[in-house]
């Protein structure tokens, strides 16, 4: 499978994981690896894969039905939850957070006995879905690794004056991380540049990842390239 394994310094007892378009059994336009069960792909195909990535790994991910909002749940495989982030300190158990140009953000304390995964788009960012998670992990600041994983570039995340407004009046070092389009009254927002703020002003600092853009890259499944499209999973665990 041509998925991604972050590069963090993740203690050894903590994996991680992300997916890609490939190793699935969609059909265009969700070929081929579509782990939503909410686009409207064939339910008997998302159950394909998501039994592939469950056999492939060992695990049991916990699917969250994601709302852009701030709840965290504790991560249960026999429930999905309405959340956009959850944690779990069980081996085996992988915390899930399906994406398509929204930021997933894989979590763990530096012993190795707490993961989580949080799902930010820009409301939720906006809104504290990363502070949220950081809380679910019940460790000091400096005692966390966060890896920030495949999301929708600077170059491709133009936004209006409204979306600038709402993460300046929260923070004014934010707005370094908007610079104006070619657009009048719009800008390109730097969505990982804006969760490092936040985290940093929560005093985290062991930040790794970025640098990806899913709307350029054809290896992931993009909702502002192709509206109809599938979704693929960030996921992180614990060994057993």
């Amino acid at each position: 499978m041509n998925w991604l394994t972050p590069d963090w310094p993740a203690p050894a007892s903590v994996k991680a994981c992300v997916t890609t378009r490939e190793g699935g059994v969609s059909e265009a336009p969700y070929d081929s690896l579509n782990l939503g069960d909410h686009v409207d792909d064939r339910p008997e195909a998302v159950a394909e894969n998501r039994r592939r990535l469950t056999e492939h790994f060992s695990i049991q991910p916990a699917w969250l039905q994601q709302v852009h909002g701030t709840t965290v749940a504790h991560a249960d495989p026999g429930i999905v939850a309405t959340a956009d982030a959850s944690w779990t300190d069980k081996p085996g158990i992988a915390c899930t957070a399906m994406t398509a140009d929204c930021l997933p953000a894989l979590f763990c304390n530096r012993a190795g006995t707490r993961v989580a995964a949080a799902h930010a788009g820009w409301r939720g960012l906006a809104a504290g879905v990363l502070e949220a998670t950081l809380d679910s992990l019940d460790v000091s600041p400096e005692d966390v690794l966060v890896w920030l994983g495949p999301a929708i570039g600077p170059q491709a995340f133009e936004v209006g004056a409204e979306v600038r407004e709402v993460f300046v009046k929260q923070l004014p070092e934010a707005a370094t991380a908007f610079v104006p389009s070619d657009d009048p009254g719009k800008f390109m927002a730097d969505i990982y540049q804006l969760a490092r703020l936040r985290l940093a002003e929560r005093g985290v600092t062991a930040v790794y990842g970025g640098g990806f853009c899913t709307v350029s890259d054809p290896r992931f499944f993009s909702y502002r390239r192709a509206s109809r499209t599938g979704r693929f999973a960030s996921l992180v665990w614990i060994t057993r």
